[in-house]
């Protein structure tokens, strides 16, 4: 499951205080569930009761002793209402608390002994009580979208979230991921809906009374929480990967867009099956985007989930495809985590971690290095500001096995396998892999067998590489220092570990006389440790850790000459992001000016956007500077570059780059035209409200709502404020910029004292479902307290439809209790 981190980092932050310690830990181990039962095949027939939000279905589960005989079978099954249980035709007596399903099964089984029960059921979605995710508080497996055809805006839907132990919401079942079942589906529903399950649709019958029925089969086994549902009206988008079936469900208005969003897909299929060394094994790859999912996406086994956040418009896929690693991981997670599944969640690392990776290793690939590591830097970067580290990567001892999905399991334990990779190579890394994919395909796995794999590849002991990063907590926090003996012609370099685990490492540093580096490999195993190193000329640099890889905190204490230098030789992204950001400290020196000018045209994109970021374009000597960034505005071969040059120069405030904002206007590029319709507010208002009210296509103006809030609210646009106000909560609370976070604040004021309701029901709308979505981290109170200011705000008032609002919200404050 892929988790949108930048939005959860918002989330976490403002409601920090709401939360629950996850660092706390909790005295109960969590082991792998015990064996008693094995699953073999699990048949389902399911009817839909849209008004009540149910599940009415049948389950045939065919089941075998692990080891020992037993008489009796537990399934999990949450809140239904169980109707009857047989086997053969002959009723079974049961026990039934709510939870979990205790089968007698008037017989003895031993090792080897199949048998089938029946369950005729109810599955009561609406009725589950049970923590979710971050991004799920009601973890209920079963979701009905709009059932009731109420809303004009959103389609109905139904899916299914099965991750953690949910599928056991809508069908009985061993719900633990150290299970695996085969499966068939018969789904009935509407004529009008589409339905995408597991496996192949093998036929579909249309019975008398308008539905028809669908029978989904996957003969291959795999866990319960990858069982999935998908229903609804789609499109399905065509593609392939050699004679398998590659297909994309979207709504109707995306279609044109599907293989711009998905069409990278057969070429990563290809690219994993090649790296790994195990061909993707399953009958189809499917993809489908549903509403109101808020999780990111999940990788229900041939039939992926993503939420609406996927979609995109040939504007947003000119800049850059926002999804793609989203869709990388999640099928990533079809070798890690659906061919070979953690057999707990304490060991989520197994598919979570390497999920995390495969997104590095396809830009790598099919973008190059600087592209690669710019995106460990922001994954980096989620796990430093997560506040995650006092816990291991594995975790045996946790509060709930929801915690288990955070900046540990997905960003420290990604970098963790790009240090592993660096460390034995690239080549007994993809064999290592391969080897653990095979010894362990269809089955579960855990930590140990993957350090097995690895050491039975290369020969090595890892142990000292797994116990301190795999079943411990933190990471290095170290200070270098440099002493330089010009009479013996030494350099010393002192290396201090400041946490408190020590940590073993090795570590490349390279030694600068010339261009042309020295490169030392050594060891660190000491809390303090030095290297000492002879040169002929004095070196312009020393560059430790050299080939950036080691997860650390780093304090190094180079001066403004080897920032310099290392932006004009370092090798990798890292060493030129480093170096731009300590010129960009000293811009006031003359040597430090220039590099950054040199950083506007690095060959990588997203350096010559930290340099314009950085740039300093109000100093005497910055003409040269600025006449760069207006030829990157207009010429740049990126179109984000060209958005960060207009944003730059939006500063001036000129209304002599009137006519280039105007021009930016017919980009094809989402970014360029958010930023010259902001940059051209500030210089020709006019002209920028007249673009801003003529754009009426949805999609178009949903992908152009970071520029347009916010001058639909400096201008007051009356007739726009039902958008602005479901736009709002982004710019209020998700975003770390104080201006934009202002403009939105009075754009709530001027929502909140009008007389619009359509508005202050989009308001209303969007607080409550923030509300609800983030409820365990005390959004549910922030949005009641925000509603009650509405309110507050409405009673004053002498509207004519006072009455009315007042109704609209206290509506809403209900249904957040």
């Amino acid at each position: 499951m892929k988790l949108r981190v930048l939005l959860l980092f918002f989330v976490f932050s403002f409601f920090l205080a709401n939360a629950q310690d996850k660092n706390e830990i909790n005295p109960v181990y969590r082991g792998e569930n015990e064996k008693i039962n094995d699953l073999v095949h699990t048949k389902l027939k399911v009817k839909f009761d849209f008004a009540k939000r149910q599940l009415n279905g049948e389950a045939w589960i065919t089941s075998e002793p692990h080891f020992y005989n037993v008489q009796e079978l537990t399934l999990d099954a949450k809140s239904m209402l169980i109707h009857k249980v047989s086997r053969d035709n002959k009723e079974l007596k049961y026990e039934y608390d709510g939870n979990k399903l205790k089968i007698k099964l008037a017989n003895i089984y031993a090792k080897g002994e199949k048998y089938t029960i029946y369950i005729k059921y109810t599955a009561r979605p609406e009725e589950v009580k049970q923590e979710g995710s971050a991004a799920i508080t009601d973890a209920k497996g079963l979701y009905f979208i709009d059932p009731d055809e109420t809303d004009p805006d959103k389609p109905t839907q139904i899916w299914t979230q099965g991750e953690t132990e949910s599928s056991s919401c809508w069908f009985p079942t061993i719900d633990s991921p150290n299970q695996k079942t085969s499966q068939e589906i018969y789904i009935t529903v509407p004529n009008k809906y589409t339905t995408l399950s597991n496996g192949l649709l093998n036929k579909q019958i249309k019975n008398n009374d308008g539905t028809r029925t669908d029978y989904w089969k996957f003969d291959q086994k795999h866990a319960p929480y990858l069982f999935f549902m998908g229903i609804g009206e789609y499109s399905i988008v065509k593609d392939k990967w050699k004679n398998i079936a590659v297909d994309y469900y979207v709504e109707k208005e995306y279609e044109q867009y599907a293989k711009g969003i998905f069409g990278l897909t057969p070429e990563m299929i290809q690219f994993f099956s090649d790296y790994t060394g195990v061909e993707y094994v399953w009958p189809k790859y499917a993809q489908i985007v549903s509403r109101d999912y808020v999780s990111g996406a999940m990788e229900n086994t041939t039939a992926v989930i993503h939420a609406e956040m996927a979609y995109q418009t040939s504007g947003d896929l000119v800049d850059e495809n926002s999804w793609e690693s989203t869709i990388a991981h999640e099928l990533f997670h079809h070798w890690f985590g659906d061919l070979v599944t953690a057999e707990s969640w304490s060991n989520l690392t197994v598919n979570e971690s390497f999920a995390n990776y495969s997104e590095y290793l396809w830009f790598e690939y099919k973008y190059g290095k600087d592209h690669a590591d710019a995106h460990l830097h922001d994954e980096i970067v989620g796990y430093l500001a997560g506040g995650n580290e006092l816990k291991d990567l594995v975790r045996y001892h946790y509060n709930s096995r929801e915690d288990m999905f955070d900046g540990v399991s997905y960003n420290k334990g990604g970098a963790i396998l790009h240090m592993l990779r660096n460390y034995i190579g690239n080549a007994a890394f993809k064999e290592g892999l391969k080897v653990y994919l095979n010894e362990n395909k269809f089955g579960t796995g855990e930590v140990h067998q993957l350090r097995l794999a690895f050491e039975k590849v290369t020969g090595k002991d890892l142990n000292w590489f797994f116990n301190q990063w795999y079943f411990n907590n933190g990471h290095p926090k170290l200070n270098f220092t440099y002493t330089y003996s010009e009479a013996a012609n030494l350099v010393t370099v002192a290396i201090k570990q400041k946490e408190e685990n020590n940590f073993d490492f090795p570590l490349a540093i390279d030694v600068y006389e010339n261009e042309k580096p020295k490169r030392y490999d050594v060891w660190v195993d000491e809390k303090e440790k030095s290297f000492t190193f002879k040169y002929t000329n004095k070196p312009k640099l020393v560059n430790v850790d050299a080939n950036r890889t080691l997860l650390a905190e780093k304090t190094d204490n180079k001066t403004l000459e080897n920032f310099i230098y290392l932006y004009n030789h370092g090798k990798n992204y890292e060493d030129r992001r480093e170096a731009i950001e300590g010129v960009a400290k000293n811009q006031g020196n003359d040597v430090a000016f220039k590099t950054l000018i040199k950083a506007l045209n690095d060959k990588y994109f997203g350096l010559r956007i930290l340099a314009i970021d950085k740039i300093d374009i109000s100093k005497s000597n910055a003409k040269g500077a600025i006449k760069i960034i207006e030829k990157l505005a207009i010429e740049d071969k990126k179109t984000l570059v060209q958005a960060k040059a207009i944003s730059k120069l939006d500063l001036f405030e000129k209304s002599e780059y009137a006519s280039l904002f105007n021009k930016a206007l017919q980009s094809k590029s989402t970014s360029v035209k958010v930023s010259a319709l902001s940059a051209l507010y500030k210089v020709d208002k006019n002209a920028a409200m007249a673009y801003a009210n003529a754009i009426t296509e949805k999609t178009e103006k949903e992908s152009l709502k970071d520029a347009l809030i916010p001058v639909f609210i400096l201008d007051k646009t009356e007739a726009q404020m039902p958008f602005v106000a479901d736009n709002l909560i982004a710019g209020m609370f998700f975003s770390d910029d104080k201006t934009k976070q202002n403009i939105y604040k009075e754009g709530f004021q001027w929502v909140a004292a009008s007389d619009n309701e359509e508005a202050t029901q989009n308001l209303v709308n969007a607080f409550v479902k923030t509300g609800k979505q983030y409820k365990q981290y005390g959004a549910d109170k922030m949005a009641k307290q925000v509603l009650q200011q509405v309110l507050s705000m409405k009673n004053e008032s002498n509207y004519s439809n006072k009455d009315r609002m007042i109704k609209i919200i206290q509506e809403g404050l209900e249904s957040l209790k």
